[in-house]
């Protein structure tokens, strides 16, 4: 069937599928952030020294939503790095200063989903580069063995 297919349309259809790809991976970041923020608010995470006062009150982010390092996790010195390995520190409006577990950074997943799609960019470029060598070498062979057969013809 890829035999058919002309270069134009071929081109066509990559194209195509890069720019679906694109506008899917942008729309599922934005709805993925906008899900993950009310999600955080309505799931109940573990929270060092039992504090809430994020809940009560408002709330600066200190750090983002990261990932806890090996020794906190091993030691569990930390226990909101225990169940999702991701903490997050806040400052409440009343001072006080809280560790709170959260989600998954979607950035981390976005930026493995990016190296994904390189790596994959790079075999199928790769596998186009040998494959179009190959064809040019096989093509090169039947031209010269046909002018040889036409040659003993004459």
């Amino acid at each position: 069937m890829l035999e058919v297919c002309q270069k134009k349309h071929m081109f066509l259809g990559l194209g195509l599928l890069v720019s679906i790809t694109l506008v899917v991976l942008i729309l599922e970041s934005r709805l993925t952030t906008n899900g993950s923020m009310r999600h955080n608010k309505t799931q109940q995470f573990i929270i060092e020294n039992n504090s809430t006062c994020w809940m009560r009150e408002e709330y600066t982010v200190i750090q983002e939503c990261h990932p806890c390092t090996d020794f906190d996790i091993v030691s569990r010195s930390l226990g909101v790095c225990i169940h999702t390995n991701y903490k997050e520190v806040l400052r409440c409006k009343s001072g006080e200063t809280v560790t709170k577990s959260c989600d998954r950074v979607a950035l981390i997943d976005q930026r493995n989903f990016v190296k994904f799609e390189i790596w994959c960019f790079a075999v199928g470029l790769f596998s186009y580069l040998l494959s179009y060598a190959r064809y040019r070498v096989l093509s090169r062979r039947t031209h010269q063995k046909l002018e040889r057969q036409l040659n003993r013809v004459t």
